[in-house]
């Protein structure tokens, strides 16, 4: 499969990003074994700099780009953990940024971005259409843009996540992984596979306009509304002219969990009740499949737990709603 991105570049953006990021550890789960016999551990991806695995892909692609490209700037789309992560790579590097958001961004994400001195865009009413706005900014000002998911950059930053786990797990036989755009699945399953191509390697999305999951059931990319979720971090589509992560998930992942808010917001009140650990709905999405579904995962599970973004309010009402007693 000829994708323009090998285990190889994996392993460069490794040594390229290593000062930048933090590598995070992996705890178990202890609830599961108890009940199904199993074992899930989780890589807490929430402690980066920044609060979600972003950093590694937006490392990978700012630390790649010649000094023309940097003195011009950047640009990218985010529904906030990239744009956060790009905005927080780009002041350290000093370059140039613009985040293109949708107004239906959280606002705390908005404010993360600003605080890092992202010069944040605010328009149209869906991912796709900041997209577009983006690329007409992009040919407007010159500027490098810098996608969320779909180039192999950023692919092979995020695919870091999968050698660490291999190298602190090796008996890991089954990881799970958020889904929105594909870029860390793709990344990890490339990684998990250029290692052992026994590991499974599964997506989970959120079951309200899961774009990548209905995409691998058409066979092709597809276009949906989006619908408000919980994980808000997955929404959004695969582009206009998707180029290698539909390809890379329909090649590499064994199977795909889609899961309802529910589920999604239980998950999230056990990690903070239970384990003291903040993770926003998307975030949290990987493991709430693990919990719902155990007969779908391996013996030895990792799941990556992806960011900690999420508006404390939220964060309060999902405590309230199932705190025991």
């Amino acid at each position: 499969m000829d994708i323009g991105i090998d285990y190889q570049d994996i392993l460069d953006a490794h040594s390229r990003i290593k000062a930048h990021i933090i590598r995070t550890p992996l705890i178990m789960w202890e609830d599961i074994e108890e009940n199904f016999g199993k074992k899930i551990f989780l890589k807490l991806e929430s402690f980066q700099p920044t609060g979600s695995f972003k950093i590694r892909g937006s490392a990978n692609k700012l630390l790649k780009l010649t000094g023309e490209e940097k003195n011009k700037g950047v640009i990218t789309t985010s529904s906030g953990n990239h744009g956060r992560a790009l905005a927080y790579m780009a002041k350290k590097l000093e370059i140039k940024n613009t985040i293109c958001v949708s107004t239906k961004t959280p606002s705390h994400k908005i404010e993360a971005i600003k605080k890092l001195g992202g010069n944040v865009v605010i328009n149209g009413e869906n991912f796709d259409q900041a997209e577009a706005n983006a690329s007409d900014l992009m040919n407007s000002m010159g500027l490098t843009y810098v996608s969320s998911y779909d180039d192999p950059d950023i692919i092979a930053g995020q695919g870091t996540i999968g050698l660490e786990i291999i190298e602190d797990f090796a008996e890991v036989d089954t990881i799970l992984v958020p889904v929105g755009g594909g870029g860390l699945a793709a990344g990890i399953a490339l990684a998990a596979k250029g290692v052992n191509k026994n590991i499974k390697v599964i997506g989970v999305s959120m079951d309200r306009a899961p774009v990548m999951y209905h995409s691998l059931q058409a066979g092709h990319p597809i276009q949906m509304p989006e619908e408000m979720t919980i994980a808000d971090a997955l929404k959004g589509g695969l582009g206009i002219d998707n180029r290698y992560t539909f390809k890379i998930c329909q090649a590499l992942l064994d199977d795909f969990l889609i899961i309802p808010d529910e589920d999604i917001e239980k998950t999230m009140a056990a990690l903070l009740i239970n384990h003291r650990i903040v993770a926003e709905g998307g975030g949290a999405v990987a493991l709430a499949a693990a919990l719902k579904y155990p007969q779908a995962i391996g013996t030895n599970s990792v799941v990556i737990l992806t960011g900690s973004s999420v508006d404390i309010e939220i964060l309060y009402r999902i405590y309230k709603k199932y705190r025991p007693g």
